[in-house]
């Protein structure tokens, strides 16, 4: 095994740890600011006891020296001291980040295309909630995948709300708590009709967007009818493979999104179609044609190329090629991450009942849920 060293630079601003044969840098201000110990952070929660105006401007590194699996290092002009686990500062490391000019997705997630068909998986109800780790793989594979099919069994009125509990928390729209779509004379939604509709992201033109949206089928014996989903990052990195230009400008101007029901709800919201980190990495994709209002954000000059990307957008949303399917049995459902993957329906006829209910949520509670069992596993 290599020898873990350290060397403090020569105006004490930061300093440069081998740990296992990997060369780490970090700063003096980081460092002080990033300390584990008990009179910076509260145990168990994490949080912050110190404001950084409550650090020396200037915090220099006055010694450094490992000892076996930590870091001790004695900043001044304060003479404060404290200790880093050698593990915890690899893991937080960030003298190789550099700026990607290409878009790119996280390393925790998968795109994916009508291949992954071939190994959709529908997660047990049962194992799930009499086994942690069975809820923490199937999390781990929504998280992955940004999307989940369970079979639950149950076909009561309402029991969508005790999945979404088992995950995290129910967020209440102007829709209420659920919603059903079925066919309804004079509906208020175009999904309350036995029209197919478009692969879409749920609620575009509310601020912020529910992250997570469940639909629980309760009766599906309409002829017609099936699911699809869509991977909204793997079409976004299509469209920049295929025509950066068209890129471009659906993540550079924003886009906007209505929805109004008279006298009781006006929703209006600007982002673009395609939205980016800072750094270029893809954070969400907006897309619904329901409720995508008048462009007004995009300058005259570039309104036309705006108008053929949303087109060529459009076709690799709608390319089979893209998609998967799939036909709900009573007591199954699915979830997606509305930021993420689009869904979509067949058209249905009219003979025959099909009765879905559908509710939002949001991710962190999710991601909490995930991190808290794969602790405990």
């Amino acid at each position: 095994m290599s020898e873990n060293l350290c060397a403090v630079d020569a105006e004490a601003t930061s300093l440069s740890v081998v740990y296992h044969g990997e060369t780490m840098r970090f700063h003096a201000i980081w460092l002080r600011d990033n300390a584990q110990d008990e009179h910076t952070r509260v145990g168990g929660s994490g949080q912050r006891l110190l404001t950084l105006t409550d650090i020396p401007n200037n915090t220099r590194i006055a010694s450094a020296h490992i000892s076996g699996e930590r870091l001790l290092v004695t900043f001044s002009p304060d003479h404060y001291q404290t200790q880093y686990d050698l593990a915890w500062l690899r893991q937080h490391r960030y003298d190789k980040v550099a700026y990607r000019s290409a878009p790119w997705v996280a390393s925790t997630i998968e795109t994916w295309n009508h291949d992954r068909q071939a190994s959709l998986v529908v997660g047990d109800w049962r194992q799930m909630t009499a086994q942690p780790k069975a809820k923490a793989d199937w999390l781990a594979c929504f998280l992955c995948d940004g999307f989940g099919v369970i079979n639950v069994g149950d076909t009561r009125d309402g029991a969508l709300h005790e999945v979404i509990a088992q995950f995290g928390y129910v967020r209440e729209t102007n829709y209420g708590s659920l919603f059903n779509v079925r066919t309804e004379v004079n509906p208020s939604n175009l999904a309350f009709t036995g029209l197919g509709l478009q692969a879409h992201t749920d609620n575009p033109y509310r601020d912020p967007v529910p992250t997570v949206q469940i639909l629980y089928c309760l009766e599906n014996s309409a002829a017609g009818g099936e699911n699809m989903l869509v991977d909204g990052f793997a079409c976004a990195l299509r469209l920049y493979q295929e025509t950066p230009e068209y890129f471009e400008v659906l993540s550079r101007y924003c886009a906007r999104f209505e929805y109004v029901e008279k006298g009781n709800t006006i929703l209006r919201s600007k982002r673009p179609m395609i939205e980016l980190c800072a750094d270029n990495q893809i954070r969400a994709i907006r897309f619904n044609n329901r409720s995508f209002a008048a462009p007004v954000d995009v300058p005259f000059e570039q309104m036309e190329t705006y108008y053929a990307a949303y087109r060529a957008f459009a076709k690799i949303i709608d390319d089979p090629t893209m998609e998967i399917s799939f036909k709900l049995n009573p007591g199954e459902c699915f979830l997606v991450d509305n930021t993420r993957v689009l869904h979509a329906r067949k058209g249905y006829s009219g003979s025959g009942n099909r009765w879905l209910q559908g509710a939002y949520a949001d991710i962190d509670g999710f991601r909490s849920t995930y991190d808290v069992l794969e602790e405990a596993v």
